[in-house]
């Protein structure tokens, strides 16, 4: 084959392999952030969380630059997109983990934590809808929304009474939750399409100046334990370059909810984790709101909603 004929064949191969490569980033996606657990099974007693955080964002920024300049990645033009990348990254790296990580530390229950975090989808959906945006939220949506709600409260739901609910760690968790959701708003609002790479550099800068700060106020030191060291590697080269990544290109290509609802997957997936590394066990509560987070958040992405009319 010959001609404009292989030419055509060719453009059709590649369009297939974006579109199975596009649907295929949500799996992987939902999958690696699903490892943050074993992040801070091994790292926490070994590390304050911001000092692990600001050291994560450091080694982070770290392998970025040298992928950036081995690669020639474009950087953001314009002030402006500096800017809106730099509250990102606050948001999103500094609130949203910071926040999450010290609750935790203070001794905020895992599953409450998750339980208060995983509101994001809703929020997100009132959000969208309260502002009448050009892409509601249909009923079908809603529906699984409320599904993915359900199923996650099935599969934290035994753990909901572990650790100390405090004002302090319980404020901590929503500061993370509406860190989350601001934002995944903001940047698909404000942040125009950029090369991942610098782009991330650019929200873990802001996230880094925003976290050494607090790092210092710390008195717990770092211990260089083997398992903080592994823990450290993976939220790195995993979470940050993996995980955050795709999180930002999700949010670049699809509507707002779609994406969150994906954070309604992360607990199910995270239960099955630890079922196969940690011998945790798995019972038909958990199963059962597995079943029903995934049948959620499939109503969800797969019914975009009619758009609003102009």
């Amino acid at each position: 084959m010959t001609g404009p004929a292989a030419g055509d064949a060719a453009a059709a191969e590649a369009a297939r392999r974006q579109a199975a490569l596009l649907a295929a980033m949500p799996v992987v996606f939902v999958l690696i952030w699903s490892t943050g657990f074993v992040v801070a099974r091994f790292g926490m007693p070994h590390a304050p969380p911001m000092g692990f955080l600001a050291w994560r964002y450091t080694l982070s920024v770290a392998v970025f630059l040298l992928w950036i300049g081995w690669s020639r990645a474009a950087w953001p033009r314009g002030r402006a997109q500096w800017q809106h990348l730099a509250v990102t990254g606050v948001l999103m790296h500094a609130g949203y983990l910071g926040g999450v990580w010290a609750a935790v530390k203070d001794g905020l229950g895992a599953g409450l934590a998750a339980l208060i975090v995983g509101l994001q989808p809703m929020i997100t959906a009132l959000w969208i809808s309260a502002r009448g945006h050009r892409h509601h939220i249909s009923g079908l949506q809603w529906l699984g929304l409320v599904l993915g709600l359900a199923g996650l409260l099935l599969v934290v739901w035994h753990k909901l009474y572990l650790g100390e609910a405090r004002p302090y760690n319980v404020g901590l968790a929503v500061l993370a939750l509406a860190s989350i959701t601001a934002g995944t708003l903001y940047q698909k609002r404000w942040v125009k399409p950029c090369d991942v790479r610098t782009a991330n550099t650019v929200q873990l800068l802001a996230a880094l100046a925003v976290t050494a700060p607090l790092a210092w106020l710390e008195t717990e030191a770092l211990s260089l334990h083997p398992e903080l060291l592994g823990a450290m590697a993976w939220s790195v080269l995993a979470l940050t370059l993996g995980g955050s990544s795709l999180l930002y290109l999700l949010i670049q290509r699809g509507a707002a909810t779609a994406v969150t609802s994906l954070m309604y997957l992360v607990p199910p997936c995270t239960a099955v984790l630890a079922w196969l590394l940690f011998d945790e066990s798995l019972g038909l509560l958990v199963l059962a709101g597995l079943a029903l987070t995934a049948a959620g958040v499939a109503l969800v992405v797969r019914d975009p909603g009619p758009a609003r009319p102009g």
